[in-house]
């Protein structure tokens, strides 16, 4: 049994009622004219079955006691294969994903009308989808589109979202997945390591961010986490900032939150160091105070412990510091994000959100920040931690931040 089925076992063993459980990988949308978008899976078809293609189906369903699994894939196309490439074969797809049962997508409505009418003798049954919407006026997924069209046909039909189970799951990690985003994290060094090289008065954001990019390709790495935030002087107090079209002014410093992807798992890193190479005195001083905030959440994270504790922690600190240091308005002005999230398939990994309470095996990040937009300082300060049960492990120790050793580095004397 590979990774991919023990998964699924783990999704319909959850399910307390004869069920169905349908996922689709998804379809990229058009650009203009006959260019589209890149594709980019649904994480929770790829988590359950490693499959990174369009127009994919997976239905699971229980029914008396007997799980059966189903893959339902576009078939060969001759004349496709010789513009573009061949689709992914069965044999392929059954490979990979552990299933031995995989279709033509043509066939997934007769199989789901005869699962319906096996099910009718049962008022308990339901068919699961992924309802996933971040705004209300998104367009609709593939899961909404037929689950509309089966509650047409079925109106008595029980729908409910498998979203919780998944969450539940993608939470975890195994081994597998944590060596993922430990790679992810080691070509994100990588590239942070020659954009401190680059880093000097009069380029451009984009600059630095090419560099970066530079960096993943050569490692082979396709894609980034997320888009990348390159922000110099009063940019890095915009939180999402992500223009990167601006020149970076000497005296300022640059920050940078960006990631490299491995098997679609994420990295999420940030940095700070001065444009110039050197800190000026109060940039440093209020580095330090940043990276003690960041200590305090490495120090805390734990089994039992709650994201929303942690990022109290922060805050409680920063109350008693920041005056001291000519910062007097309420801790909020200069501080306004949570310390931290999940970290996985997605960048903000399934929302466990702040009152989620850490398990050994979650994967979270630790990003504390101050913001003096008068000042222009922006400084945040970003690793990666495990979730032991024995405390954290900083999956991203390798990626420097101690300023010293940053100013020695980007001066080339490291």
């Amino acid at each position: 049994m590979n990774q991919y089925s023990s998964r699924r076992e783990r999704v319909m063993k959850s399910l307390q009622t004869n069920a169905a459980v349908m996922l689709f990988s998804g379809k990229a949308p058009m650009r203009s004219e006959d260019e589209a978008y890149d594709f980019s899976v649904n994480r929770n078809f790829y988590y359950l079955t490693g499959l990174d293609r369009e127009d994919m189906v997976l239905l699971m369903y229980t029914m008396d006691g007997t799980v059966r699994e189903m893959l339902f894939v576009l078939p060969y196309d001759e004349r496709l294969a010789r513009w573009v490439g061949g689709r992914m074969s069965k044999e392929e797809a059954s490979q990979i994903s552990g299933i031995e049962d995989v279709e033509d997508v043509s066939s997934l409505d007769d199989i789901v009308a005869s699962i319906m009418n096996r099910s009718r003798k049962d008022s308990t049954f339901r068919f699961c989808f992924d309802f996933w919407h971040y705004s209300m006026d998104q367009a609709k997924t593939p899961a909404h589109v037929y689950a509309e069209k089966l509650k047409e046909k079925y109106p008595y039909l029980i729908m409910k979202d498998i979203y919780p189970v998944l969450t539940h799951l993608r939470l975890v990690k195994d081994e597998y997945e944590i060596n993922c985003i430990r790679n992810a994290i080691h070509v994100t060094n990588l590239g942070i390591q020659q954009m401190m090289r680059a880093s000097r008065p009069g380029i451009y954001e984009m600059q630095m961010e090419a560099v970066f990019d530079f960096v993943l390709k050569q490692s082979l790495c396709r894609k980034t986490a997320f888009k990348t935030i390159a922000a110099s002087g009063k940019r890095a107090t915009v939180l999402h900032y992500s223009d990167n079209d601006q020149l970076m002014g000497d005296g300022e410093l640059f920050l940078c939150d960006l990631g490299a992807t491995c098997e679609y798992y994420n990295a999420d890193i940030s940095r700070t160091f001065p444009v110039n190479r050197s800190f000026t005195p109060r940039q440093r001083e209020l580095y330090e105070i940043v990276l003690n905030a960041q200590k305090i959440v490495e120090e805390n994270a734990r089994p039992g412990v709650r994201m929303r504790d942690l990022n109290q922690m922060v805050i409680d600190y920063y109350k008693e510091e920041l005056p001291k240091h000519g910062l007097n308005e309420d801790v909020s002005e200069y501080y306004f994000h949570s310390c931290g999230h999940h970290l996985g398939l997605d960048t903000h990994d399934c929302d466990g959100g702040l009152g989620a309470v850490l398990e050994a095996g979650n994967v979270i990040t630790n990003e504390p920040g101050l913001y003096i937009t008068e000042e222009g300082i922006g400084i945040r300060i970003e690793d990666d931690l495990l979730i032991t049960q024995e405390g954290a492990e900083v999956l991203s120790q390798e990626i420097m931040k101690d300023p010293d050793e940053i100013e020695a580095y980007m001066k080339g004397q490291h």
